[in-house]
């Protein structure tokens, strides 16, 4: 079930009043600084002229998105497939599909991905 709900979001589409993106026409990069991540930037600060961006975030099992800090940037997480830990701030948070996390600018934290890889939904404001 879960990996069926991550087809659907990689396969969704973002649908505006005066325009339609489909994700499957967005290209998965590399993250350029974590090993085995991978981002599909669906909004992006450009598109927003800097005030919120969206993106899809695999990590590939057992790989992590290292402790790190955004100074000025609040990020959400949503959870959609796969399983893992996020510290948020010095406090493990168990990741599973339906879990939200919150990291408020400034906070440290990391995220690591269990056996399944993880699939997220990340939102930073502003972008």
């Amino acid at each position: 079930m879960g990996n069926d709900l991550w087809k659907n979001f990689d396969n969704g589409s973002l649908r505006l009043p005066d325009a339609t993106t489909e994700f499957a026409d967005i290209p998965w990069a590399k993250h350029p600084a974590f090993d085995g991540v991978e981002l599909k930037h669906i909004v992006s600060a450009k598109d927003t002229d800097g005030q919120f961006s969206y993106h899809l975030v695999h990590i590939a099992p057992g790989k992590s998105i290292q402790n790190h800090i955004h100074e000025t940037q609040l990020e959400t997480h949503e959870v959609i497939a796969g399983s893992g830990v996020c510290i948020n701030d010095g406090t493990a948070i168990p990741y599973a599909p339906g879990v939200i996390s919150i990291m408020p600018a400034g906070v440290p934290h990391e995220v690591n991905a269990g056996e399944d890889g993880l699939f997220l939904f990340a939102k930073f404001i502003p972008a």
